[in-house]
């Protein structure tokens, strides 16, 4: 089901801490990025910030779904990651020093794997409690996600132009490790709660079974509703919802 079907930019899903709607960043008539929120149940959409001139991106629910982590572009616009809470609580921010962040992933509470725009993008990681980041990794992708069941946080490493490998870092030792090299042009994937990942390639999903050494496999192909270009992944806690952004128009069924 199209949960957005409309012309303009809605994306970066992320499934609430209930488990019951999607968060998502969406640009309307206003012109503003804000954050919104789908209701499985109800099949409506609320609007969660309403921040003009500020936007918000990529949002995380966060404090045992009492509240959201985004990322906020300032009036001066500096991106930074932000705290809102969902009983309309004043908004503040995680990270005083460390900008501009792009995209994140939380390993627990206090520690967070960010890509930080620059020449090159690189992985670093933050404590909440000291404020401060190191960095990781180089040369990084946009996807960045904890491992279920693990502290440890996954990301992209773009070693040339078309080699793209999924990697996992522990936050407490700092080592990286190599998963699964993504398929030509794909940067985007979710994890699965049994360790596998999925991804989109085209109209196209694709599973790696988490197992060292096999192979990306075909599970759906979406053409005939209409799919392309598949992008975004976000899949819930129980393993059994999928939400994905995508080009093309899907039927309510």
């Amino acid at each position: 089901m199209n949960i957005t079907d409309r012309p303009g930019y809605d994306n970066q899903p992320s499934f609430s801490g209930d488990q019951r709607g999607v968060f998502f960043t969406s640009v309307r008539d206003d012109a503003q990025a804000d954050i919104y929120r789908y209701d499985l149940g109800t099949k409506r959409t609320t609007r969660v910030t309403t921040t003009a001139p500020e936007s918000e991106y990529s949002a995380t629910p966060i404090d045992g779904g009492s509240a959201i982590s985004v990322v906020r572009v300032e009036r001066d616009s500096a991106q930074r990651l932000w705290r809102f809470p969902l009983d309309g609580g004043a908004p503040s921010v995680i990270l005083e020093r460390v900008r501009p962040v792009g995209y994140y992933a939380w390993a627990d509470d206090h520690t967070l794997a960010l890509f930080v725009l620059g020449s090159p993008n690189t992985l670093q990681l933050a404590d909440t409690r000291t404020g401060k980041s190191d960095t990781i990794a180089t040369d990084i992708g946009r996807s960045l996600h904890r491992i279920p069941g693990t502290h440890r946080v996954s990301f992209v490493r773009k070693v040339g132009p078309t080699e793209w490998w999924i990697e996992s870092l522990d936050p407490a030792s700092r080592e990286t490790a190599r998963l699964v090299r993504l398929p030509e042009g794909v940067e985007d994937y979710a994890w699965l709660p049994d360790g596998s990942i999925l991804c989109g390639r085209e109209s196209r999903l694709l599973r790696w079974s988490g197992k060292a050494g096999n192979e990306w496999r075909e599970i759906a192909d979406l053409a005939t509703a209409g799919v392309k270009d598949i992008t975004r992944l976000a899949v819930n806690a129980r393993g059994d919802r999928i939400a994905f952004v995508a080009d093309g128009r899907m039927g309510s069924k």
